[in-house]
């Protein structure tokens, strides 16, 4: 008797497969159709919300700005001022020719500029430009090659020397 009482019980509301088939439908319906529309309205919105509208000119300036290259190359001012010696000096050779750092002859010590003098004006010139012992290359730097030449006058001829102001190149470029 108990069995045909548990059946007829259950005979009186809704089958067993009219029950799955319910609950397998809510479940699509807010497991999938729910969040999916939810997810549709959220792009529009960011997509298309804030939209207003705006003249062609506008639109043009707003792309452009938003693809301008990440870099640009900045080509100083090729017309500069050619420097003297002294300035290339207190610029670029004060702060080892003051104090004699590393072997380099102290500015206006004529003892320790007499035998470099006694070389020529060319040969201290290339080793300015292209570098000796501890002293780095100068040429192809900041400062032209005329501007190194200055300075090398310049000191030169605090130490001793007699050497004339070298002639400006035609190339303003110097190098």
């Amino acid at each position: 008797m108990s069995t045909q009482s548990n059946a007829s019980a259950h005979d009186a509301g809704h089958s067993p497969a009219t029950d799955t088939t319910r609950q397998l439908l809510l479940v699509a319906f807010f497991g999938i159709v729910v969040p999916l529309v939810l997810i549709v309205s959220l792009v529009r919105s960011v997509t298309f919300g804030n939209r207003t509208a705006v003249a062609p000119e506008q639109v043009e300036m707003a792309v452009m700005q938003r693809i301008q290259k990440v870099g640009a190359v900045s080509i100083g001012n090729s017309v500069k001022e050619t420097r003297t010696g002294e300035q290339v000096f207190k610029t670029q050779c004060t702060n080892c020719h003051l104090a004699g750092l590393v072997g380099a002859p102290k500015f206006g010590d004529a003892g320790a500029w007499a035998p470099r003098i006694k070389t020529g004006f060319d040969a201290l010139l290339n080793s300015a430009l292209k570098g000796k012992n501890a002293m780095g290359a100068q040429g192809g730097g900041e400062f032209t090659n005329f501007e190194i030449a200055r300075a090398v006058v310049y000191m030169s001829n605090a130490g001793g020397a007699k050497f004339a102001e070298p002639a400006k190149p035609a190339d303003p470029a110097g190098k």
